[in-house]
């Protein structure tokens, strides 16, 4: 029998979608393949793209993996597409969540319609709608009932086996199964034994968007996995009650910053200071930080990985007050050897605030103070990182950035072409453009080693 969130599912169009929502499903898509484009010049994605090619064969309905140009399964595609976008810290997340929905949605069901020949536009755009809707809440609703604090792909999984059994074109019970073994085999791994040690494995997204595919091909062929406690359980129904109505695609915040968005706080204070007084790094002895638990456990100071610098709170600030940004290249493994970096880095002292303690996880604050060599003290106040949905960044900003993550990949011709393809969706085109773009090797020398 079908039921509402069942409906929603499988009838949400972009007709029945409200056309603001419809232009955050392209502004996300936008920011998340120039994070993609970006991401694909590390070596973590370079391994994880390599591993797919070897061990997902494509069989008989295959998927282009994102910037590669080789194909895979559906579910190495996903896998592959999904762990690129998360090898550059720098896309669109959840405050409730604690974690990203888009980086393992759109490669998802990107993989599942590519492979399905489901190249109506239309129909891509509003299942990436209903792909946040979906994922969102079984995020929230996981957070709610699991005791451990679990990856993005625990219940990424959930919302991309929701969306392959809608690609699939799944009745009620197969869907249900679906959504079942999504997320019985979604990855509840330990976020912060990432945040500790941080490696490549990340915030489990590309694993949890293959659980998810594979979920969905299970179903189909008759796998059994219902129900699934994040969605069917009384003590989260509140949460389901609103699809169609509480549109929380509206809630996810944008990140100007390739690193972790506990550090953002911190770095936007230290160019808030830098702005404001005029003072350069050799103007300042050492700097403090005043943050929330969370943000202190981000403690790498002298990163030898792109990783490790991406979960740092102390070097991202140092980067912030040296060269006045924190771009991709500044949190790669060439921007390790500047000395004054590593100098404001090793003598930052970092500690917890209990205020700000109490905020998380709906607010995220920090406190900066730049001690001066000639004895002055600077203070940013409490301070927030910029894209939080309250007060989102205009569109002009999300396209700037996109460039400057893409254009160094695609060269411009190329990067333009996706802008345009993108801002189309839902106008009919189909995907067959969009999906060349995305999927072809990048072109472009560039200043990362592989």
């Amino acid at each position: 029998m079908a039921s509402p969130f069942h409906d929603f599912l499988h009838d949400s169009d972009c007709r029945s979608i409200p056309e603001p929502m419809l232009a955050l499903g392209r502004r996300w898509l936008l920011d998340l393949v120039g994070v993609a484009a970006g991401g694909s010049r590390t070596d973590m994605s370079r391994l994880i793209r390599d591993h797919a090619a070897d061990q997902f064969g494509a069989g008989g309905q295959g998927a282009p993996m994102l910037f590669d140009g080789r194909m895979t399964s559906p579910a190495g595609a996903a896998l592959a597409g999904g762990m690129t976008i998360d090898a550059l810290d720098a896309h669109d997340g959840h405050k409730l969540t604690k974690g990203h929905v888009g980086c393992g949605v759109f490669p998802g069901l990107l993989s599942v319609c590519a492979a399905r020949g489901a190249l109506d536009d239309r129909a891509f755009l509003a299942g990436l709608v209903v792909g946040y809707e979906i994922g969102t809440r079984a995020g929230i609703a996981l957070h709610r009932t699991a005791a451990e604090y679990h990856t993005s792909g625990a219940w990424v999984a959930v919302a991309v086996a929701a969306l392959g059994a809608r690609v699939l074109g799944l009745d009620a019970r197969r869907t249900r199964e679906a959504i079942g073994i999504g997320e019985y085999h979604g990855p509840r791994s330990q976020m912060m034994r990432c945040v500790d040690h941080p490696t490549m494995v990340k915030d489990g997204s590309g694993w949890g968007a293959m659980a998810g595919v594979s979920a969905a091909y299970l179903a189909r062929d008759g796998f059994t996995g219902a129900p699934a406690v994040t969605v069917e359980g009384a003590d989260v129904a509140d949460l389901w009650g609103d699809l169609g109505t509480n549109w929380r695609i509206a809630e996810q915040y944008f990140k100007l910053y390739p690193v972790c968005r506990w550090a953002q706080p911190a770095a936007q204070a230290v160019l808030d200071l830098r702005n404001r007084h005029g003072v350069a790094s050799v103007d300042v002895e050492r700097i403090e930080i005043a943050t929330f638990h969370q943000s202190l456990r981000l403690a790498t100071r002298a990163p030898q990985t792109t990783e490790e610098a991406q979960y740092s709170t102390a070097f991202p600030a140092a980067v912030a007050m040296v060269r006045g940004r924190v771009a991709p290249d500044d949190v790669m493994e060439t921007a390790f050897g500047d000395p004054e970096i590593a100098r404001l880095a090793a003598g930052m002292t970092i500690v917890e605030d209990d205020d700000y303690n109490a905020a998380f996880p709906a607010r995220r604050f920090s406190r900066v103070t730049l001690f001066l060599r000639d004895g002055r003290r600077l203070s940013s106040g409490t301070t927030e990182a910029l894209g939080d949905p309250e007060a989102p960044v205009p569109m002009a900003i999300v396209e700037r950035k996109f460039r400057e993550n893409a254009e160094p990949v695609l060269g411009a011709a190329r990067t333009i072409g996706i802008e345009r393809e993108v801002a189309g969706l839902g106008d009919g085109r189909g995907l067959e453009r969009l999906i060349e773009l995305v999927s072809a090797p990048g072109g472009v020398a560039s200043p990362v080693a592989a």
